[in-house]
């Protein structure tokens, strides 16, 4: 079984006509019962997550009627299902609203991302942006690219190594054990410029694009990060969790690091951290 240029393309257009119908009508139009927490104040779920799970997760089973479908939403109520992702023929994990804070504070930074796993391997990742009605997409072996809607594309390539002190980037802290928070925020004043989007989509846009060096991200769920590592790795990019292990969408813990390359992510790795973590 082969995941095709064209089946890619389809889920694309799965996500984005879902965005259009169940995402971007409730963007800023929100009531107050329509927002619900999770597990904390920073997590949250809307209506938007939820319809936009449904809708899509129902379209691709249309499309894909042998797969499996993991979606953040879903997994929030059965956790069981990411037991299925390793080896499963045929695998989609979704993340209806990444950026859900964003979202639900108005602020036009989230995404929607969909990745395609195969016995275990990704092999397709799609990143929508519903705000520029264009989405991030790889297909495994074949690179990375943005693409629009009249079918016009731009090549993904991420920025070239530059030393320690000025490189910038993503740094996703929250989810640290309490020890390693004041370690690793106190070692962010050696790289050059250090945010949080508060949103993996748009952490992964702008680093495959070059537009930032590197992403830190103490939380490794797979809807967060499955479609932006096959898109970082095909635009060039190294990806490793914090002990050095490479990177697995049935992996659930051990942080993660994304760089131009090896050398870099060693050297982030050695300034951000302690050696034990």
């Amino acid at each position: 079984m082969t995941f095709t240029g064209a089946d890619a393309l389809a889920v694309a257009d799965i996500l984005r006509t879902t965005a259009q119908a169940e995402i971007l009508p409730r963007f800023r139009n929100l009531s107050a019962d329509a927002i619900r927490t999770k597990s904390s104040q920073l997590d949250l779920v809307t209506d938007a997550d939820e319809a936009a799970e449904r809708v899509i997760e129902a379209e691709i089973l249309r499309r894909f009627p042998k797969a499996i479908v993991v979606g953040e939403e879903g997994v929030s109520r059965n956790a069981s299902l990411l037991d299925g992702i390793g080896d499963a023929e045929l695998a989609f994990i979704l993340d209806p609203v990444d950026g859900t804070l964003n979202f639900a504070s108005g602020l036009p930074l989230f995404g929607v991302m969909a990745a395609v796993v195969m016995k275990g391997e990704i092999v397709c990742g799609v990143i929508l942006d519903p705000i520029s009605d264009d989405w991030a997409m790889a297909v495994r072996g074949e690179g990375a690219w943005i693409q629009r809607p009249d079918g016009s594309t731009i090549p993904l390539r991420v920025a070239p190594p530059v030393p320690l002190s000025q490189m910038t980037g993503n740094v996703s802290w929250r989810y640290l054990p309490e020890d390693l928070r004041p370690v690793v925020t106190g070692n962010l004043p050696k790289v050059a410029m250090a945010a949080d989007l508060r949103c993996s989509a748009h952490t992964y846009r702008q680093t495959s694009a070059g537009h930032l060096h590197f992403s830190f991200s103490s939380s490794v769920m797979p809807w967060d990060h499955a479609a932006g590592w096959l898109i970082h790795r095909e635009t060039g990019g190294y990806t490793a969790h914090f002990d050095g292990s490479p990177y697995h969408p049935v992996n659930r813990g051990g942080g993660l690091i994304s760089a131009p390359d090896e050398e870099s992510w060693q050297a982030l790795r050695d300034a951000l951290l302690p050696p034990q973590a």
